[in-house]
């Protein structure tokens, strides 16, 4: 499958950059949980906080000191001009880079420096811009793929199918397939993912997503690529994600989805948060009107 589309220009040097478990190419890393936990962090109203996060590649500052926080149960869009920094935050969020400063903390707990892997386990998923499936795998098995995440099944169970392995692999079958109904694609279990269309393999990468039984699920630009009838579907289909009681972080450049469906906005500017709010505040700002038509502010 293709890789997804890197954003300019702090997304392109971000490209080169090495992964978390090695240090950021500027030196040593300075990542913490700078802020101490809040009450609403404890009582679990606040899912997840990005306190300060800097991250440099050589010269480029993809982000700089972006700082917000995400409530449990909310659909939070994350938005701005292309290179504004949305993917390298999602990157940062979810174990692709780590910042060379400041913190994130899922429920009250830091996750800088973990694995992807470990972040998932956590309750942390997420799509991609572009499609990123198993091709020759069915969508059934694609979905089983995510539900494989929290399987604790060993090597020795798995080598010699002891009963665990058949337990789980039925328990994973019966998810996924529920899955797939969530998502509207049932129909379609026994068929290879390359065969489905496009908008169909949008689905099975949400459902796979879902199938690692986030918290929070994180989709970067979901509706790329939509007709305006399937647009319509995806955000009724993101509501009844955040109804069964998952939060939703979105980043999307379709305005018109972004202001219908989510709660709170962040926009980020070349790697700088310039406006956070309701999507009637965001609308009107004229800092964020600015950066979208690129005159002043004081023109905007």
């Amino acid at each position: 499958m293709s890789e997804p589309h890197i954003e300019t220009p702090q997304e392109a040097d971000a490209a080169n950059a090495r992964p978390v478990d090695q240090a950021a190419p500027t030196g040593k890393t300075t990542a913490v949980a700078s802020t101490p936990v809040s009450d609403e962090e404890r009582s679990g109203e606040v899912l997840l906080v990005v306190d300060n996060v800097t991250l440099r590649f050589g010269g480029v500052v993809a982000l700089n000191e972006v700082s917000f926080s995400l409530r449990k149960g909310e659909i939070f869009g994350l938005i701005g001009p292309n290179g504004a920094g949305k993917t390298t935050c999602f990157n940062a969020m979810t174990g692709v880079y780590r910042p060379t400063s400041g913190g994130i903390r899922f429920q009250g707990e830091s996750i800088v420096g973990k694995k992807k892997h470990e972040i998932t386990r956590g309750g942390i998923a997420r799509t991609f811009q572009n499609v990123r499936l198993f091709p020759e795998m069915t969508a059934l098995e694609n979905v089983m793929v995510g539900a494989d995440a929290h399987h604790k099944t060993s090597v020795i169970s798995a080598l010699f199918r002891l009963p665990r392995f058949w337990r789980e692999e039925r328990s994973g079958r019966d998810r996924s397939l529920q899955l797939l109904r969530f998502v509207g694609i049932h129909e379609r279990a026994g068929e290879v993912a390359r065969n489905l269309s496009y908008g169909e393999q949008r689905r099975l990468e949400i459902a796979r997503a879902l199938a690692t039984n986030p918290t929070l699920l994180c989709l970067d630009e979901p509706a790329a690529g939509f007709n305006p009838a399937e647009k319509e579907d995806l955000l009724a289909l993101i509501r009844k994600i955040r109804d069964t009681g998952v939060t939703v972080l979105l980043i999307e450049h379709d305005m018109r989805l972004v202001m219908g469906v989510t709660d709170r906005i962040v926009v980020l500017e070349f790697g700088k948060k310039i406006a956070e709010g309701t999507p009637a505040e965001v609308r009107d700002n004229p800092a964020v009107i600015a950066a979208y038509l690129g005159v002043p502010t004081d023109a905007a």
